[in-house]
């Protein structure tokens, strides 16, 4: 008998656990959920934040800009009024069709130009070597004075601008060909030898003549002649005479 109370006691007990038990479980399962909705209004509340922030950002940025779309609408207006006597509407249409019509010659051109500022970069360094070669050999030239061999060229130039007429200068063109070869003979190297000797004698002759060492009387003269070589170059002198005589036009006496 007492063991069929017990039983009956424990059990109503047992059911308000599980009870319980379940509530609690609601609970926290209420709980979780304000906290995940405390999150999302939070979260909410922040964009609504940044929403208004950047709503203020907006207005404050239209408010600054305003006066000076004001001004620049203003400007853009004034400066329309004052070229409106040389552009107008349909010439603008006009320049806008053809600059349509002609993309492909715009884009072959900025080709040209995309390549042309790629060959002036490559060629950059080159070119930088050139001109630091050439400015050390207009140096070098400098200092070996060849500029001013030309600049005192020049002056020779003038000097024979200003002597030779045009017919002087005719004259030497008929000429020319006769001068070439007379310079040309005279360049050979048996003439410059034979140059270069009697300059020498010359002056081998002029300084013993002022040292007193040659006999100017007529018996030393004489004996001078007895000298072969100076025969021999007596007859060569009067041979060229005879042969520059001979050669020379003849005027009727």
């Amino acid at each position: 008998m007492s063991t069929v109370v017990m039983d009956s006691a424990v059990a109503p007990m047992t059911g308000r656990t599980d009870q319980l038990t379940q509530i609690d479980q609601k609970l926290d399962l209420l709980t979780q959920s304000m906290q995940v909705m405390a999150q999302q209004v939070n979260y909410l509340m922040v964009e609504a934040e940044d929403n208004r922030r950047r709503q203020r950002m907006w207005e404050d940025l239209f408010a600054d800009m305003q006066p000076i779309v004001k001004e620049v609408y203003n400007l853009a207006e004034e400066q329309m009024e004052e070229m409106q006597d040389f552009v107008q509407l349909d010439d603008v249409l006009a320049l806008a069709k053809r600059l349509a019509r002609n993309t492909r010659t715009l884009n072959e051109m900025m080709d040209m130009l995309e390549s042309a500022r790629d060959f002036v970069q490559d060629a950059a360094p080159l070119t930088k070597e050139m001109v630091t070669a050439a400015t050390t050999q207009l140096e070098t030239f400098e200092r070996k004075g060849y500029f001013g061999f030309a600049r005192q060229g020049m002056y020779v130039m003038d000097q024979v601008v200003t002597s030779f007429s045009e017919d002087d200068v005719r004259q030497l063109g008929d000429n020319v060909v006769l001068i070439l070869n007379t310079v040309k003979q005279l360049t050979q190297p048996e003439m410059m030898e034979m140059i270069s000797n009697l300059t020498q004698g010359f002056h081998e002759a002029e300084h013993q003549a002022e040292a007193g060492k040659l006999d100017t009387g007529m018996f030393g003269l004489l004996k001078t002649m007895r000298d072969p070589e100076v025969r021999r170059g007596l007859a060569i002198t009067l041979e060229t005479l005879r042969r520059v005589s001979a050669q020379a036009p003849r005027r009727p006496a």
